[in-house]
């Protein structure tokens, strides 16, 4: 009997025990970088401290949260990641004014243990 590979999914997660899924090519090969009109994305990246030390019912919680509220961002979300070895969530999306700020708050709000880590605000001008 076959199994069916998992749905199209922009927000994945590097734990195949999370997921039953998970992806070999490192970051920089996965996340888009341009649109179809080769318009860059914007990137952040947010620290968990400890996640991969949590339980694994918390963790499959967390990241459930992500994509719940990733999920409501999705005409801008293009690509998002936890990396739980690292333990990072790296999200790319389509440059907007205000995007950023809106997606980044939601995640905090909702994951108060996620602390922002990086972004180029030259991009969001």
């Amino acid at each position: 009997m076959a199994i069916d590979p998992p749905p199209p999914c922009r927000i994945g997660a590097t734990d195949p025990t999370l997921t039953g899924w998970t992806h070999a090519e490192p970051l920089w090969k996965r996340a888009p970088k341009r649109d179809e009109n080769g318009h860059p994305y914007c990137d952040f990246m947010m620290l968990a401290p400890g996640l991969k030390h949590r339980p694994p019912e918390e963790i499959a919680r967390i990241v459930e949260d992500v994509r719940l509220v990733l999920t409501r961002f999705e005409s801008l979300v293009v690509f998002a990641d936890v990396n739980l070895k690292l333990n990072i969530l790296w999200v790319s999306l389509h440059a907007r004014p205000g995007a950023f700020s809106q997606i980044v708050a939601a995640l905090r709000l909702r994951i108060p243990l996620f602390k922002l880590v990086s972004h180029h605000p030259e991009h969001w001008r």
